[in-house]
């Protein structure tokens, strides 16, 4: 009976592994490609409030995260400058929500990183409950009329680079 619990274990933590480094749209996975966004209003650290519908005619990357999470922090290093410096100029908004996590412990990470780029809080899982159930970093890009055009569950330096490929596809249009 102990080998087969440490079987099964093994498969559930394989496949969650699995589906972690991809564009799985299981049963996990609520706001799929083609979807309009959801709608949301999001807190940012600094106080503004971003309503998602007022950002139609651009490109937005949302991106889901938390501060424990390992693959979440490999990804954020990049973000500076392979998402924000090199998107400065352009119809185009990053939008990285914090999923589920306290200001304070948001606060302390980015002081901690150095990070000086805005992030919003979604304290209660309100936002991050219409996009999905399961499964970080979870990265959404929406084109300028408002469509999910491309997702990304997990992070891997290629997924991530072609990440950035569509959204400069999407900017040349």
């Amino acid at each position: 009976m102990k080998k087969f619990i440490i079987l099964i274990s093994i498969v559930l933590l394989c496949g969650s592994i699995c589906a972690q480094n991809g564009k799985s749209s299981g049963p996990e996975t609520i706001a799929k490609i083609g979807d309009t966004v959801p709608d949301f209003t999001v807190e940012m650290f600094n106080g503004d409030k971003v309503d998602i519908a007022n950002l139609r005619g651009k490109i937005v990357l949302i991106n889901f995260w938390a501060t424990w999470c390992p693959p979440c922090n490999v990804e954020m290093n990049r973000v500076q400058k392979d998402i924000i410096d090199r998107f400065a100029e352009k119809d185009f908004v990053f939008l990285p929500i914090s999923r589920g996590e306290k200001r304070d412990i948001v606060e302390k990470w980015l002081e901690k990183k150095g990070y000086k780029f805005n992030v919003g809080l979604d304290t209660d899982k309100t936002i991050w409950s219409k996009f999905a159930s399961t499964g970080i970093p979870r990265n959404y890009v929406i084109g300028k009329d408002g469509k999910i055009v491309e997702f990304e569950l997990g992070y891997s330096p290629e997924s991530f680079d072609e990440l950035v490929r569509k959204i400069e596809e999407l900017l040349e249009k």
